[in-house]
């Protein structure tokens, strides 16, 4: 493999189509190999505008604008980091020749709950939860009570979790449909899924190239309203369903095809594995490999990227607890006790520009065993106090 240096004619340049928390690493991670680094997203000084060689604020979802910076900056790879991306934009400058990660049509499938969903049942017959898809309240609650109460009610395209909810009974399905309309993204359209009392859920990071796929630690986490809180690693499981899991992540990988880290949600019954949810792109759980593996899911994902050998170590189980913000401030300030960083835990500050209740602003990471270590994670974040 030959590696160049950022800004130079020859350099090998990547482009981040997103530039949170998790854009942020993989931009380390990339500098840290000599990448250079466009950082794309629309707002300025987002986390990877901070790390990155170059930064741009456009309209993710404008077409032109996504093509006139991939076209200006010419890169090597473009890797969507968020759903709120034109994908037109991405099938145009594939076939224009640009590399993009892990390739579009398997960006496209992802993106879209519905697209993913039946690709999963139709083309790969994963098992999943029962589902329905509906556009109007009235097919909402006639979904509703075909599938039967509570059912997890979600937008077919939002992030982070963003207009999802449970419904328990049929009052409260128009609850769940004004937190889906409000919801980011593409709420044209609803998702209605069975409920499955599941014994626990998990990610399952999935690296890989055209030589060779890789698979980290399974990842224990817990959600509210879709949306990550704290997460482990690894997942305890007997090895008949880890196995399973295994196979399940390969299929759909290999289904989707192209470069990089894919995050494979699924859910665990007894045995049972079902298929939930995945991400051509680095997790949000998976920020507890950061602290768990020489590798983490940021650097698998640039090494699959350039085509690298996958293999890493894993150091041992760890903790990973989401800081979201109590406040509105246009300069963020965070209190943090000294204890919080201590031989086995540190805090990872994302440097969002302005905070709003609810935004995730910073992550804790305790290595160590599982139950301590989610207490230590969990006492940590308690003790964040934000200042005005």
């Amino acid at each position: 493999m030959i590696l160049t240096t950022p800004l130079k004619s020859n350099s090998i340049k990547i482009l981040l189509l997103g530039s949170g928390e998790l854009g942020k690493e993989v931009a380390i991670e990339a500098n840290r190999l000599g990448v250079e680094v466009i950082a794309v997203d629309k707002y300025p000084n987002a986390p990877a505008h901070l790390i990155a060689n170059k930064s741009y604020v456009i309209d993710m979802k404008n077409k032109n604008e996504v093509l006139e910076v991939i076209r200006r900056e010419k890169p090597d790879f473009i890797l969507p980091e968020i759903e709120a991306i034109n994908i037109e934009a991405l099938f145009k400058a594939e076939k224009e020749g640009f590399f993009v990660i892990p390739n579009a049509e398997a960006v496209s499938k992802t993106m879209n709950r519905k697209n993913i969903r039946e690709f999963a049942v139709k083309e790969l017959n994963l098992k999943t939860s029962n589902y329905k898809f509906v556009t109007s309240y009235e097919e909402l609650v006639t979904a509703a009570n075909e599938i039967g109460f509570p059912c997890v009610i979600k937008p077919v395209m939002s992030s982070s979790g963003h207009g999802q909810s449970i419904a328990n009974t049929q009052d409260e399905l128009i609850k769940s449909w004004e937190e889906a309309k409000e919801a980011r993204g593409d709420a044209s359209e609803l998702i209605v899924e069975e409920f499955i009392n599941f014994d626990y859920e998990i990610t399952l990071l999935t690296a890989r190239h055209e030589n060779e796929t890789v698979f980290c630690e399974p990842i224990g986490h817990k959600q509210k309203d879709g949306d990550y809180i704290y997460s482990w690693q690894p997942m305890k499981m007997n090895q008949i369903t880890k196995q399973k899991a295994l196979n399940m992540a390969k299929k759909v990988t290999d289904g989707l095809g192209g470069r990089g880290v894919f995050g494979v949600e699924m859910f665990i019954k007894g045995d049972e594995v079902y298929f939930s949810e995945v991400s051509p792109r680095p997790h949000d759980t998976g920020m507890v490999t950061m602290i768990t593996q020489s590798q983490s899911e940021f650097a698998l994902h640039v090494r699959a990227v350039l085509g690298l050998p996958l293999e890493f170590i894993t150091y041992g189980s760890g903790v990973s607890a989401a800081y979201k913000s109590k406040i509105d401030s246009i300069k963020p300030t965070f209190k943090i006790k000294n204890n919080a960083f201590s031989k086995n835990s540190f805090i990872r500050i994302f440097g969002k520009p302005n905070s709003h209740k609810g935004r995730r602003m910073a992550v804790a990471l305790v290595y160590g065993e599982i139950d301590s270590s989610l207490k230590q994670a969990k006492s940590i974040i308690k003790t964040i106090k934000e200042l005005k």
